[in-house]
């Protein structure tokens, strides 16, 4: 009911108002709560997740209580992978999501009562886990190997700037992005590639922190994100500062209906968002058609 309900107001209400003037946009040039030039940004991100990575998953369990993992499993459901697909998975360097794709493409087959190691069609589905930050990847590549998936021809470990895909036009069955849209310098951009990188008929699924508007747990998460989660970084990664350009990065991303109208500027059809846990995530999705 709630995902029919943003459909229709997406084709009033934000559909008539898109422009590329748009005060959307103005989050171009924010790190964090700080104002900084264009150029500076991609590269005060990557420090951050280059000092982060080694301890990425492990404080990701703690932030969410382990519930990132579930709302992981309810944006690759959403994806509705199926084998011989052709996927990007960006920002995706340490394998999460690519890793949940690749087990819900066995399930299918193990299911149809096929090997799905022997099968022709494992050959064919590609995993493209494209990350900006080497570490990243680095940290994907070797928990793939811990999960025995280090020879696996499915997965594509790439290296790659979600603004400036090195993808051919038309050629991915679908398109996911957990957690990194927020990091980008230009949101318009990496959704105008996602659109041109996608074939007509697929789908593009963004997990992301986002905003909660109920009064009384609003309150709540606030205090929890600015006392609690910069002090759990800063003891158990050794790292305050960038878990405190996290916490103002999410308050610093467009609100849930905001986000959806950039996603159908970008050319998206049938955009739809569904929150978690009241807003603290969204998954926001479209279809090129």
């Amino acid at each position: 009911m709630a995902l029919k309900l943003v459909s229709r107001k997406l084709g009033s209400k934000f559909l008539p108002m898109l422009s590329s003037t748009s005060p959307l946009h103005s989050h171009a040039t924010s790190f964090g709560f700080k104002h900084v030039r264009e150029e500076e940004k991609s590269q005060m991100v990557g420090n951050v997740f280059s000092s982060v990575a080694s301890n990425y998953d492990l404080m990701n369990d703690l932030m969410s209580g382990g519930l990132h993992r579930l709302w992981k499993d309810r944006l690759v459901s959403m994806l509705n992978p199926f084998p011989g697909m052709k996927h990007l998975d960006v920002a995706g360097g340490t394998g999460d999501v690519a890793f949940k794709i690749l087990d819900g493409i066995s399930s299918i087959k193990r299911r149809a009562n096929q090997d799905p190691i022997n099968d022709h069609l494992q050959e064919e589905t590609q995993i493209h886990v494209c990350d900006i930050n080497p570490n990243m990847l680095n940290v994907g590549r070797k928990r793939a190997i811990e999960r025995g998936l280090g020879e696996d021809k499915s997965l594509i470990w790439v290296e790659g700037d979600a603004e400036a895909l090195s993808f051919e036009d038309n050629t991915m069955d679908g398109y996911t992005i957990a957690f990194g849209i927020r990091n980008v310098t230009h949101i318009e951009k990496v959704l105008a590639e996602a659109y041109r990188v996608l074939k007509h008929g697929g789908r593009f699924l963004c997990l992301e922190l986002s905003h909660v508007e109920v009064p009384v747990f609003k309150e709540l998460y606030d205090y929890y994100s600015f006392s609690v989660i910069p002090a759990v970084g800063e003891l158990v990664a050794g790292d305050r500062d960038s878990y405190q350009y996290l916490v103002e990065s999410i308050r610093r991303f467009p609100p849930q209906e905001k986000f959806a109208s950039m996603i159908a500027d970008a050319g998206f059809q049938k955009v739809e968002y569904e929150n978690l846990v009241g807003g603290v995530v969204a998954i926001h999705s479209g279809l090129k058609i």
